[in-house]
């Protein structure tokens, strides 16, 4: 192991998953339990949630975006931008990935099994929608919970940082020509002035107002005052995953009650991306020599998805009914198991990983 990544796993030891991040995939089944019972049973109260729109922005919706994105990009300093020189090797390969790989693999892998593969047992009508959703959701890089995944790595923190930051900035800039050209190839209709509303309602009000309230807490009380503040909004911004999951899933139970198999068929074109996105990351850093700390960070960042703005995004673009929303939630179902998958085999190949670059250097 290298000296930067002795120290690097030193700062990671004892880095785990939370409760509620331990847990994911079994709260959103709970959620699609919930949803899918509630839906069923009180059909007025969820038709008079998906009323309350306003230039087709669902206004409960948005205000629990709001929760889930906000906290998150609390943690983000901008400053460490100034850091990409440090690891330009590893941030180089993460981009390319993210920003030239991902959204085009996704969109690949979306038309063959969803037009093609699956088509025959997928409803006719939803079949745009649900490549729609997929597209959306491989659009953006996560921003969270790659912090966890770089931990249980024993990824470079730094590097980390200084990633997301950039993520987050070109993410303002690109997500929507991004998508636009995805759903333009696929021959889906791009509502432009929803779509361009989204990125300002869920893209760049919020890290202007993350931004602004962080330099606030610090310049107020430093990161003590910053700390307190974020373990006082976690609780709140995990209620509001929850609850927009509950939503999502009263919207959509007649139709996953109808063709139950319709989560797992839409699974099998993001597990394939996960994997595919973060071997090739984890393979590309090895030809460049970049250290493993730094491999192994930029191989997770490369194949995760930001599925709370593609939520979000979908909701806003295609409606609670559509087969682009409940794609989107697909995504937050299998996060945490195909990322922990990912750690894993990170961590296992960590050997075959160093002597390969100690050979070749």
């Amino acid at each position: 192991m290298s000296a930067q990544c002795e120290v690097t796993a030193k700062q990671a030891a004892g880095a785990e998953l939370g409760l509620f991040e331990r847990w994911l995939t079994l709260w959103v089944a709970l959620c699609i339990v919930a949803g899918i019972t509630l839906g069923h049973f009180l059909p007025g109260f969820f038709q008079g949630v998906g009323a309350l729109e306003i230039a087709r922005v669902n206004l409960p919706v948005a205000l629990l975006i709001w929760l889930m994105i906000v906290p998150m990009l609390l943690k983000i300093d901008f400053a460490a931008l100034g850091q990409v020189r440090a690891h330009w090797r590893g941030v180089g390969v993460t981009l390319f990935v993210n920003w030239a790989v991902k959204p085009f693999s996704m969109a690949l892998l979306a038309w063959v099994f969803i037009r093609v593969v699956f088509a025959p047992y997928l409803p006719a009508e939803q079949l745009d929608s649900y490549v729609a959703g997929l597209i959306l959701l491989a659009a953006a890089p996560c921003t969270a919970m790659v912090f966890v995944w770089s931990n249980l790595s024993d990824g470079e923190p730094h590097f980390t940082l200084t990633q997301v930051a950039l993520n987050d900035t070109i993410m303002v800039f690109a997500f929507a020509p991004i998508v636009g050209l995805l759903l333009g190839l696929s021959a889906i209709t791009v509502p432009w002035d929803t779509l361009l509303l989204s990125v300002v309602l869920y893209i760049v009000i919020p890290v202007v107002l993350a931004q602004w309230w962080r330099r606030r807490l610090l310049a107020g009380g430093g990161e003590a005052a910053l700390t307190r503040v974020l373990a006082r909004l976690q609780p709140a911004s995990l209620v509001a995953l929850l609850a927009t999951l509950v939503l999502l899933f009263g919207f959509q139970g007649e139709q996953i009650l109808a063709q139950p198999l319709i989560i797992a068929m839409l699974a099998v074109p993001i597990l394939i991306q996960v994997y595919f996105n973060s071997g090739l990351a984890y393979w590309l850093n090895r030809q460049v020599g970049e250290a493993h700390c730094v491999a192994g960070p930029s191989a997770l960042i490369g194949a995760s998805n930001f599925f709370e703005l593609a939520v979000a995004a979908a909701i806003s673009l295609f409606g609670f009914h559509s087969g682009a929303a409940l794609a989107t939630v697909v995504g937050v179902l299998v996060e945490v198991p195909v990322m922990l998958s990912v750690v894993a085999i990170v961590n296992r190949s960590r050997g075959w990983y160093e002597r390969s670059l100690k050979f070749e250097g």
